[in-house]
């Protein structure tokens, strides 16, 4: 049932498919790890523009490639992305990126490097570049009901306060939000081993648990059997985890899980950067547990805003989506204060609820989708990092 939320507005940027985003970006886009160069000399050429560099591209197959395009044309066609540049090495791939990203509407050019070279298709790519900061600076923003909001969510250097505090928080956002038509995300799927069972009772009707179940059962067939030692330690939980108070996965599961509320159902299990296709809704995500590409999948999924808990404090930020940073550990606040947007330590002295702890989360969020720069923002953390399924051909 829809509660006070569902008055709730933002100011944001109507794309020309009728979604929203929240940031105004011109990105300067590499097919493969080769052109990063030429896409870094565009973006240091054009001021108001971003070059996106990543490693991969080269060589890459199947299911892997699917990723590979799934993400790229993601990345180029989330609602925070208003024009793009694509340059790569050959002009095959390049095209496909480009047709896909134009899918929305949006401004988009694409250039190829063979027999151009870096000089000619950096000075042509760069006129386009500017003609797309011409155009963008003079979209404007509107008022847009809090339905048209995409947030996603994952933890990073969690510790005991994360799963009594920051994540709760977060599940007490989606509680009052889900029921307003926001479309919901979350993921992680190696760290919800331990609490896989209750993850699995969360599904909204049957074939999204059997979906979710066959997904997480994957991971442990396919990478944690095969390759396991005596146990995941250091990794799963990392070390910072494990300073932090947590000893096994189970644990790390548990507070992990508190992310989705207490009245969330997720609708359907999403492939790495897949866009959610049933309406607004919670959605799981099969996704890496590392922060930089966890949050770059669910931004290519068209994610708009990421709701970040953490407790041993985590850095990361995103080129194309704002990063809200929440902590409910009070040496993380003395520590790494600059790293945190919201405050939420109050939940341990108990002098403030989860649901206080809900409310100001959703008012950053609002203040953030209106153009507040979040913390990651305001230090230059733009980590954007490829999820890899195969080793190149």
């Amino acid at each position: 049932m829809a509660n006070a939320y569902g008055d709730q507005t933002f100011l944001g940027y109507r794309r020309e498919n009728g979604r929203v985003g929240v940031r105004n970006h011109v990105v300067i886009l590499p097919v493969d790890d080769i052109s990063n160069a030429a896409c870094e000399a565009v973006a240091n050429n054009i001021k108001g523009t971003l070059a996106l560099p990543h490693a991969y591209g080269r060589l890459q197959f199947g299911e892997d490639l699917d990723l590979h395009f799934r993400t790229m044309i993601g990345t180029g066609a989330n609602p925070n992305v208003a024009a793009c540049v694509v340059i790569g090495i050959e002009p095959g791939w390049t095209q496909v990126i480009a047709d896909g990203i134009a899918k929305t509407g949006k401004p988009v050019a694409a250039f190829s490097i063979e027999q151009n070279g870096d000089l000619k298709t950096i000075m042509d790519a760069s006129r386009a570049a500017k003609d797309f900061v011409h155009w963008a600076t003079e979209r404007q923003r509107e008022e847009c009901p809090i339905s048209d909001l995409w947030v996603s969510t994952k933890c990073g250097e969690s510790d005991t306060t994360t799963g009594l505090g920051s994540c709760p928080t977060v599940g007490n956002m989606y509680d009052k939000l889900i029921p307003n038509g926001i479309y919901g995300c979350f993921g992680e799927t190696s760290e919800l081993t331990g609490a896989e069972h209750l993850c699995e009772a969360r599904a909204a009707n049957p074939e999204a648990a059997k979906k979710f179940k066959a997904t997480w059962q994957a991971y442990m067939d396919e990478v944690i059997e095969p390759f396991k030692t005596s146990d995941l330690s250091e990794s799963q939980p990392t070390k910072g985890n494990i300073e932090g108070g947590l000893t096994t996965i189970e644990e790390k599961a548990l507070g992990n899980l508190e992310k989705i509320g207490r009245e969330c159902s997720y609708i359907d299990v999403l492939e790495p950067a897949e866009a959610p296709a049933k309406g607004p809704g919670l959605y799981f995500m099969d996704t890496s547990s590392a922060a930089a590409e966890c949050v770059t999948l669910m931004a290519a999924a068209g994610y708009v805003v990421h709701t970040f808990p953490t407790g041993q404090g985590n850095v990361i930020g995103n080129p194309i989506v704002p990063v809200v940073k929440i902590t409910a550990n009070p040496r993380t606040i003395r520590t790494m204060s600059e790293h945190v947007d919201v405050d939420v330590s109050g939940i341990l002295r108990r002098d403030m609820t989860i649901s206080d702890a809900g409310d100001a989360l959703i008012d950053t969020v609002v203040r953030t989708a209106n153009g507040r720069a979040t913390a990651a923002e305001a230090l230059g953390h733009r980590e954007f990092v490829m999820t890899k399924l195969y080793r190149s051909a």
